[in-house]
C-alpha cells in the first residue's frame, strides 16, 4: 500500500481508469450505484473547495506581488500572464480549426446516459460559500488591499489560510481523485459507453501534445525576434529542462535544470536567478493550452454551444487560477473528464510551462540590458 501511495498521480489515474473499465463489466448494478453515490459526495466536496482554493491561494499571491512590487517584477508578471493568455487564445483558434473535423458531436453522450442507468442511492448537498467569479473578485480586492495598505495581520492570516488549503488539497482532494475517476469510468463501462470516450481521449491527447510543440516554437520565435538570436538554437538548449519536466511533472522540481538551460542561452545570472523561479509559479502557458483545448473538445463532442467571448473569459481566469471550468457550464461528470484529461497530459503541460520560462527570461534579459 505504501508503494502505491508513492506512485505519481498520473499513474494512479491511469490505474483507476483501467480498473474502472474492467470492473464495470462485472460489478452488479447495486455496486455501480454505490460508486455513483460516493463520487457524488466527492463532487459536492470539490465544488465546495473551489472558491476556497481561489481565495486561499490567489489572495496572498496578489498581496505578495504587490508588497514586493518593482519594475522587473511587474514586467515579468505581466509578460508571464500575457504569454499565458496568448497560449489560451492560440489553443482556441487551433481547436476550433482542427477539432470539428476530427470529433463527432454527441460521441460521448455516455456522460449523460450512463449515470441515468445507475442513479446514486442518495445525494448530499454541500453548497459552496460563493460562486467562482465572486471568489476571484474578492481575491483581487483583498490581495490588492492588503498590499497597498500594508495590512500585515491580514497577510499573516491569509498566509495561514493558504497553508490550510494546500494541506487540504494534498491530504483530501488529491488522494481521493483517483477513486472519483474510478467511479466515473466504472459507471460508463457498466452502461457500455466507455469505448467512444477512450477513443476520443486518445485523439485529444495526441493533438494537444502537438499543439504544445507548436506553441513553444512560436514563443521562441518571439524571443528570437526580441534578442535577435536563432529561435531553433535557443529552443534546443532548453531540451534538458523539457525532458526533466516530462519526468517530474513539476515546475518547481525542474528549476535547477531550467536555470542551467536558461544560462546556456546567454541570459545573465541575475535575471535568470530572478525570472526562472518566479515563472515556475506564475507562468502557465502549457497548462492553459491543454485545459482550453480539452474544454473545447468536450464541448464539441457534447454539442454544447460556445463562443469566443465565453472562451476569452475562461482563458483570462485560467491565467490566474486553474479552477475555471464551471464558467463553461460543465456538469459534474464533464468536469471529472476535464480533470482526467488534465492529469493525463500533466507532464506535457508542465514541460511546456518550464520551457516557455526560458523564453520569458530571454526577453527580460534584453529589457534589463536596455535600461
Amino acid at each position: 500500500m505504501k508503494k502505491i501511495g508513492k506512485l505519481p498521480l498520473v499513474v494512479k489515474v491511469l490505474i483507476a481508469i483501467v480498473l474502472g473499465v474492467l470492473l464495470g463489466q462485472f460489478v452488479p448494478g447495486w455496486g455501480v450505484r454505490v460508486g455513483n453515490t460516493l463520487t457524488g459526495v466527492f463532487d459536492q466536496l470539490l465544488r465546495f473547495f473551489i472558491p476556497l482554493i481561489i481565495v486561499g491561494l490567489v489572495t496572498p499571491a496578489i498581496a505578495e506581488v504587490g508588497q514586493r512590487a518593482g519594475r522587473m517584477l511587474l514586467l515579468t508578471v505581466v509578460l508571464a500572464y500575457g504569454f499565458t493568455v496568448c497560449s489560451g487564445l492560440f489553443a482556441y483558434l487551433f481547436s476550433v480549426g482542427i477539432f470539428p473535423s476530427l470529433l463527432t458531436p454527441g460521441s460521448i453522450d455516455a456522460l449523460e446516459e450512463a449515470g441515468k442507468e445507475f442513479p446514486a442511492y442518495f445525494t448530499i448537498g454541500i453548497p459552496p460559500l460563493m460562486d467562482v467569479m465572486t471568489a476571484l473578485v474578492l481575491s483581487f480586492l483583498l490581495g490588492l488591499g492588503i498590499a497597498f495598505s500594508n495590512a500585515s495581520a491580514l497577510m499573516k492570516g491569509f498566509s495561514e489560510l493558504r497553508r490550510i488549503i494546500v494541506r487540504s488539497i494534498e491530504k483530501v482532494i488529491i488522494p481521493l481523485l483517483p477513486f472519483y475517476i474510478f467511479g466515473l469510468f466504472m459507471d460508463m463501462a457498466a452502461a457500455g459507453k466507455v469505448a467512444p470516450v477512450l477513443g476520443a481521449f486518445l485523439a485529444i491527447v495526441v493533438i494537444i501534445f502537438a499543439m504544445t510543440l507548436v506553441l513553444l516554437l512560436l514563443q521562441y520565435c518571439v524571443a528570437g525576434l526580441v534578442t535577435r538570436k536563432n529561435p531553433l538554437k535557443l529552443l534546443s538548449r532548453m531540451l534538458p529542462a523539457y525532458l526533466t519536466a516530462l519526468g517530474t511533472s513539476s515546475s518547481a522540481a525542474t528549476i535547477p535544470v531550467t536555470l542551467k538551460s536558461t544560462l546556456n542561452n546567454g541570459v545573465s545570472e541575475s535575471v535568470a536567478g530572478f525570472t526562472v523561479p518566479l515563472c515556475a509559479t506564475i507562468h502557465l502557458s502549457g497548462s492553459t493550452l491543454k485545459i482550453t483545448s480539452c474544454a473545447i473538445a468536450l464541448m464539441l463532442m457534447l454539442d454544447m454551444p460556445f463562443d469566443f467571448g465565453m472562451v476569452l473569459g475562461f482563458v483570462l481566469m485560467l491565467g490566474v487560477t486553474m479552477v475555471a471550468s464551471s464558467i463553461l457550464g460543465f456538469d459534474p461528470a464533464q468536469q471529472a473528464l476535464m480533470i482526467t484529461l488534465y492529469i493525463a497530459m500533466d507532464s506535457f503541460g508542465t514541460a511546456c510551462n518550464v520551457t516557455g520560462d526560458g523564453a520569458i527570461a530571454l526577453i527580460m534579459d534584453k529589457i534589463a540590458k536596455e535600461k
